[in-house]
């Protein structure tokens, strides 16, 4: 998505309550919402904002299961077929033994994986620039911003001071 000459009007709010209430008041009035930022998760943000559940887990399981068969399946052709030895009375295939192997690549693969499709859908990473609309967002403000690239952004700016904004902003990006 990109967001190359957008007009976005937004509010910066004190307090996580606050977010909230302004929120349930722009979706009662039918007003779109460009995004909402916040330093940390705010609960119950998600269903107000129409957000689904990450199915991020589904993801690291199945990155998870192929760092076990890779373990496995390596494993089982390092010690039985490329080089088979004995190690202390150890059969070729001992299962036992090879278990903290699979489990440390189960959760390499997972964490990696996860990590790089958590960037990729995201659109961050290295090269990306996103933009920064006000940079107490990442500290202490709550932000709720609409895009008002097309219309008026009065409205927006009336709505964000009568729900209690500590700071409307207006900024292209």
């Amino acid at each position: 998505m990109s967001v190359a000459n957008k007009n976005i009007v937004y509010g910066l709010y004190d307090a996580p309550e606050q977010l909230l209430s302004a929120v349930k008041e722009a979706n009662a009035d039918h007003l779109d919402i460009w995004d909402v930022f916040s330093p940390f998760p705010v609960h119950g943000l998600d269903p107000l904002l129409g957000l689904s559940e990450s199915r991020l887990h589904i993801g690291g399981f199945i990155f998870g299961l192929t760092g076990t068969l890779t373990a496995f399946l390596g494993i089982t052709w390092i010690f039985t077929r490329d080089w088979p030895q004995i190690f202390g009375g150890k059969p070729y295939f001992s299962i036992p033994a090879w278990i903290p192997i699979i489990f440390e690549l189960t959760v390499l693969f997972s964490a990696i994986g996860m990590v790089l499709t958590f960037f990729i859908v995201n659109g961050q990473g290295p090269g990306v620039n996103n933009p920064i609309l006000d940079t107490r967002i990442t500290d202490d403000k709550f932000c709720l911003a609409f895009d008002a690239t097309d219309e008026d952004g009065g409205k927006y700016r009336a709505f964000l001071e009568k729900t209690g904004a500590s700071v409307v902003n207006e900024k292209s990006i």
